[in-house]
């Protein structure tokens, strides 16, 4: 009965050990199992990771490129004002000129219609008169020139 009983403990320790080894195989398959999933999970995260990255870089393109586009509109829209202030500069010269021939000729227009009282314009008249004796004077004459008034934009640059 002893060698029995023996054989019963010998055979418990090799079921013992067996279900041991069993229990250690089934352990190494769950930790390659988790390695697995591990690196799995490792290797989609690196992917998100460079998408992402991938993605803030066409990002940065893109918003170079319209900031390229809005600077090179800014500039395009400042030389056009700056022909505008140009244009502008020219055309009140041109309008300071204009407003002091009219009033000139307003004067001129005045000082006849008060000092002719027939109503008739003659030419001796205005010679002999002494106080008309500015239409002698060239400088006066300028105001009768009926040229248009020019002046180029680029001598008003800043």
């Amino acid at each position: 009965m002893a060698s029995s009983s023996g054989n019963s403990s010998g055979s418990s320790k090799l079921q013992n050990s067996g279900s041991e080894g069993d229990l250690q195989v089934v352990m190494d398959q769950r930790k390659r199992k988790r390695m697995l999933s591990n690196r799995e999970s490792a290797r989609r995260s690196r992917m998100r990771k460079q998408q992402h990255l991938d993605d803030l870089m066409a990002q940065v393109a893109q918003l170079k490129k319209e900031n390229h586009q809005i600077l090179t509109s800014t500039n395009i829209t400042a030389q056009h004002l700056m022909n505008v202030e140009a244009d502008n500069s020219v055309l009140r010269a041109q309008m300071g000129e204009l407003s002091q021939r009219l009033q000139s000729l307003t004067d001129i227009l005045n000082y006849i219609n008060t000092n002719n009282t027939n109503h008739v314009f003659e030419t001796q008249d205005i010679q002999a008169s002494s106080d008309l004796n500015f239409m002698n004077n060239p400088w006066n004459m300028m105001y009768f020139n009926q040229q248009p008034i020019m002046a180029a934009a680029d001598i008003f640059q800043y």
